[in-house]
């Protein structure tokens, strides 16, 4: 079965968003949704316009009508959250990235959790974590490679 235009464009821009080439991407993918409008290409449509033109309410509103409409993708949850991150919101990109695991275990989103992390306990664990004596032990240590 021959591949479609619009399929051969988002291959080509999910290949430039993993070379980090976020321009190209974005320029296959409008060419693709134009061709074709499938919650896939909007997903990643999204996470385009996020990061080149910081169309943030556009891109969260697109990526979150992908979900709707394909639940279970995981590169939808993948997209939000990135798009999260490029506004600057790790807390909502982590909980993003999580809810798109239990559909798929996508290796993308699993290497997005493991370059973001995860925060040890606290020092002083009776201590609060915001306290200055902790966040700055926290530092410290960190540094010194004790932690």
């Amino acid at each position: 079965m021959p591949i479609s235009e619009s399929d051969e464009l988002f291959e080509r821009g999910v290949k430039a968003v993993d070379m980090g080439n976020w321009l190209s991407a974005l320029a296959c993918f409008e060419k693709a949704v134009q061709l074709e409008n499938r919650p896939v290409y909007n997903s990643y449509l999204a996470a385009c316009i996020a990061k080149e033109r910081g169309q943030y309410n556009k891109a969260v509103t697109l990526c979150r009508e992908a979900i709707e409409t394909e639940p279970d993708n995981p590169a939808h949850h993948l997209n939000l959250g990135r798009i999260y991150l490029f506004q600057g919101l790790k807390n909502e990109a982590m909980k993003t990235f999580r809810e798109g695991l239990p559909h798929d275990r996508d290796e993308r989103i699993i290497r997005e959790l493991d370059r973001l992390g995860t925060r040890g306990r606290p020092v002083i664990r009776f201590l609060k974590r915001n306290n200055p004596l902790n966040k700055y032990l926290g530092i410290i240590l960190g540094k010194v490679g004790l932690r």
